[in-house]
């Protein structure tokens, strides 16, 4: 298959992906899954990969030289990046491979304890599942399951529960533990499995400043924020969700390690009209957190973090105490750094409040970032100080 100068210059450095309109010939009779030797304009060889029928990534590059992709190679690339992972012994939910910047393409692993689940982005590459399971397997000796889960789409409401690609997974999800602290999480079973492992550094960053402090948590999820801020000597720790299921899981968390959910609040609402009520009633918090998702839908009708991330910093600012922080995150891919800190500006400023950064956060060593694929830095997430 032959791809144009463009797509040539991007696999030269690294790159992994052949883009649909980046093919000059040789695809006709492809199906999804073949794999396919990538040529470039030069008529030298650029490696070999698995070609997709859906979506704008024709090919996703597995190797730079036209060997093979076989159950050998997944093999390898599994336990090079278990090898890679230098997780403390007290964490036992973490991301196994992060696609291509484990060089295995469109491939997602994460461990929850004793149950695995994989994410595929595309259906051409289940051609790999067998090898990917048996690899899987033989690494963990501890799995009872292996889960095959649909990607989240944040613009699909739909609840799409995985399949079982081996082992018997338990009736009521797993405990798994983030340093030390105790989370109910349930692989597999929908596509929402309760806690967000690519924000675990953040949290253990926040420790040692949580003492008496008076914490917000908005769109709070599980609630993982609230209890490490529970657990680490927090005053009073406000718990806000849209979904009332999501707060009750969050009281089983805060429950599983030891604390008590009626010592904090705990509040089913729009974060933005919380705000609103809070900053009303002369409410202020020493330390507001605001990791909203990229798309939703609510009573105040759609929520897009690129429309209204700045509205909502302008909320958080006014309910913040003096000198207190403000957390605010996003893992939206089609948001920029750049903009994203033009957006926290514009609310300061709306706010009239200025803030000071403290801390630019970061994913941690189980989510790394190949130079050579940009698209995988996606998270932006700031501690400032108001």
């Amino acid at each position: 298959m032959r791809v144009n100068d463009y797509s040539t210059g991007w696999l030269s450095r690294g790159f992994p992906w052949v883009y649909r309109d980046e093919v000059d010939g040789g695809a006709e009779h492809r199906q999804a899954g073949d794999v396919v030797e990538i040529v470039g304009a030069d008529g030298r060889s650029r490696g070999t990969g698995i070609w997709a029928e859906d979506g704008r990534v024709a090919v996703r590059r597995f190797r730079a030289d036209p060997g093979p992709v076989d159950d050998a190679l997944v093999a390898a690339r599994v336990a090079a990046a278990r090898a890679r992972r230098p997780l403390p012994p007290d964490t036992t939910a973490w991301r196994w491979v992060h696609g291509e910047n484990d060089d295995l393409p469109g491939i997602r692993v994460d461990a929850w304890g004793t149950e695995l689940s994989v994410a595929l982005d595309s259906p051409s590459l289940e051609c790999l599942l067998p090898g990917l399971r048996d690899a899987l397997r033989r690494l963990h000796a501890d799995a009872t399951a292996i889960w095959l889960v649909a990607r989240p789409d944040p613009r699909d409401a739909e609840d799409r529960p995985g399949r079982i690609l081996w082992g018997e997974p338990a009736e009521d999800g797993v405990e798994v533990t983030e340093h030390g602290l105790r989370f109910r999480v349930r692989p597999g079973r929908s596509h929402d499995v309760g806690l967000y492992c690519d924000m675990r550094d953040l949290r253990a960053w926040l420790r040692p400043y949580l003492a008496g402090r008076r914490v917000l948590n908005l769109f709070a999820h599980t609630g993982a924020f609230s209890v490490h801020a529970a657990a680490h000597g927090a005053g009073e720790v406000v718990t806000v969700d849209l979904s009332s299921r999501y707060l009750a899981r969050a009281r089983d968390n805060f429950r599983l390690n030891g604390l008590d959910p009626e010592s904090h609040r705990f509040v089913a609402a729009d974060s933005l009209a919380a705000l609103d009520r809070l900053r009303r009633k002369g409410e202020r918090f020493d330390l507001v957190i605001a990791d909203p998702p990229s798309f939703s839908h609510g009573p105040r009708g759609e929520w897009s973090v690129t429309a209204d991330l700045g509205k909502l910093v302008a909320a958080c600012c006014r309910v913040l105490a003096p000198g207190g922080w403000l957390l605010v995150a996003s893992n939206h891919g089609g948001l920029s750094p750049r903009d994203f800190g033009r957006l926290v500006q514009q609310g300061a400023l709306k706010a009239g409040r200025p803030l000071r950064l403290l801390h630019e956060g970061s994913t941690p060593v189980d989510f790394p970032a190949a130079l050579s694929f940009p698209e995988s830095r996606y998270l932006k997430c700031w501690v400032l100080e108001g």
